[in-house]
């Protein structure tokens, strides 16, 4: 059954007669059309949203109410009126190459209109894509100051205002937009949800391989989820899906951070949540909540000068070797051991070049790490991590290539309580997602370094223990959490 549907102020007219049953004005919608029993809906608001608390405003939070997906967003409505939560977002904006062409035509300031992503002046393509990634809405209005070659604002339109030529441009692309829409196919097999799986297939030390990243999806589907891979380019499709599982290397200032945030405020189910994303990224804080929740731990401090007082202090207080870690680092980056004052004083003024703080912790060298997989809390995996021969770490980087030691898969019954219960109460710290946490053993000792809120599971390696029934683990605490969203 069609279930994507276009709202107007007015009755709307374009060359889609053969699909007038799928357009609605306004208060067609809000006298509760389309019916109840409709499984799920999508929106295209084509109100006039320029003014807030306007048809259009409350036509977007009418849907989100409802639980349909709307294009544009409550968010995106809010985001494109105050310029200072979209100015930031075209910082690194580059406008195409046809400043000659567009001058000619427009000499001081001309405005670009995008179509559901589609540019109505040629040489603008690749900006509207981005643009519509960013803030997908049907009609974005960019005024570009011609002589100094820069967005100076960017907003929603409404159609109503096009004249005859962008209204045919405008109704040809809303067509090509919803092509699938109007022109369903009937699935193959019913799924209660959509996921979607966000995957970069050119990173260097993915979090999981082509195989796992298969056994994921058919997981997926035995659990009632349609599972899809999607790629940075995919952020303005986010409200199609009931979930987003990242599995692409997380950072604060980095794209998977904006998915997850995203994604959160659109009310899909998410892991690796923007959160746990701001919590283990970043070594300062978890160091700090490890100290203040008693989570066993090796001693760190956090420093913010080289100067000859701190130096003496960290030698009073830490034996060499010293390890220095980068606030920010994954798979063994940032992090340094140095032998010396001589060292330590080089390594730190280079690390504080980068980081305003940089973290000092107690070196201990083990023959390997625990890996404990958590989800929700509890584990889920476990993983013995192997240094790199004649290195100190389970990842040796020289150039562009990097080196890992072996690996030991294990029952989590069979991991020394005392890591166990590092490792869950580390992830308590955290929240409640996906997590790595890794820990060291000395003796009846255990020592949490760091949680990972993007753990690696590969084919043959975390899964080599459970086989497909970690895949079915994990999908089936995706599918708890969709079906107690909004309890």
């Amino acid at each position: 059954m069609i279930s994507s549907f276009v709202v107007a102020d007015q009755p709307i007219s374009f060359d889609a007669q053969a699909h007038e049953d799928f357009v609605l004005t306004f208060e067609q919608y809000l006298a509760d059309h389309p019916r109840k029993d409709l499984r799920k809906v999508k929106i295209i608001n084509l109100c006039d949203i320029e003014q807030y608390l306007s048809k259009g405003y409350y036509c977007s939070l009418l849907a989100e109410a409802r639980g349909h997906k709307v294009l544009p967003s409550v968010n995106t409505i809010n985001d494109l009126r105050n310029e200072a939560l979209y100015k930031p977002q075209l910082s690194d904006t580059v406008l195409p190459s046809v400043a000659k062409k567009v001058r000619s035509l427009h000499p001081e300031q001309f405005t670009l209109y995008i179509y559901f992503g589609t540019p109505d002046f040629e040489g603008f393509e690749a900006l509207a894509k981005k643009l519509f990634s960013q803030f997908p809405a049907p009609i974005l209005a960019l005024d570009i100051d011609t002589a100094s070659w820069k967005i100076n604002s960017i907003s929603c339109q409404s159609y109503n205002k096009l004249n005859e030529q962008q209204y045919a441009k405008f109704a040809d692309a809303l067509l090509s937009f919803n092509h699938r829409l109007w022109q369903p196919k009937k699935p193959k097999k019913q799924h209660r949800w959509e996921m979607a799986i966000l995957v970069d297939e050119n990173e260097q030390l993915p979090p999981s391989d082509k195989v796992a990243l298969n056994k994921m999806v058919k997981a997926a589907a035995k659990v009632g989820i349609k599972a899809e891979f999607i790629g940075e380019q995919d952020y303005g499709r986010l409200n199609e899906y009931d979930a987003l599982f990242i599995r692409v290397t997380t950072a604060i200032d980095h794209y998977t951070y904006k998915f997850a945030r995203k994604a959160e405020l659109e009310g899909l189910v998410v892991i690796d949540d923007p959160t746990s994303i701001l919590r283990c990224c970043n070594k300062v804080f978890l160091q700090d909540a490890f100290t203040y929740n008693k989570v066993p731990a090796l001693k760190t401090w956090s420093v913010s000068s080289s100067n000859d007082d701190d130096l003496d202090n960290i030698e009073s207080n830490f034996d060499y070797p010293i390890v220095l870690k980068v606030p920010e680092s994954a798979f063994s980056r940032g992090v340094y051991k140095v032998k010396n004052r001589d060292e330590l004083k080089l390594r730190l003024d280079e690390l504080l070049q980068q980081s305003a703080l940089v973290l000092v912790q107690t070196y201990l060298y083990t023959d390997f790490d625990w890996r404990i997989g958590i989800l929700n809390n509890k584990p889920l995996y476990a993983c013995k991590y192997y240094m790199v021969g004649g290195h100190w770490q389970i990842y040796k980087h020289e150039n562009a290539t990097a080196d890992s030691g072996g690996f030991e898969t294990l029952p989590t019954f069979e991991v020394p309580r005392v890591v166990l219960d590092a490792a869950i109460k580390a992830s308590k710290v955290i929240g409640n997602g996906l997590y790595g946490v890794d820990v060291k053993q000395h003796g009846n000792q255990a020592y949490v370094i760091e949680i990972n809120d993007n753990p690696s599971l590969d084919w043959e390696v975390e899964d080599l223990y459970l086989g497909d029934e970690l895949y079915m683990m994990i999908m089936s605490e995706m599918a708890r959490r969709l079906e107690n969203r909004g309890r």
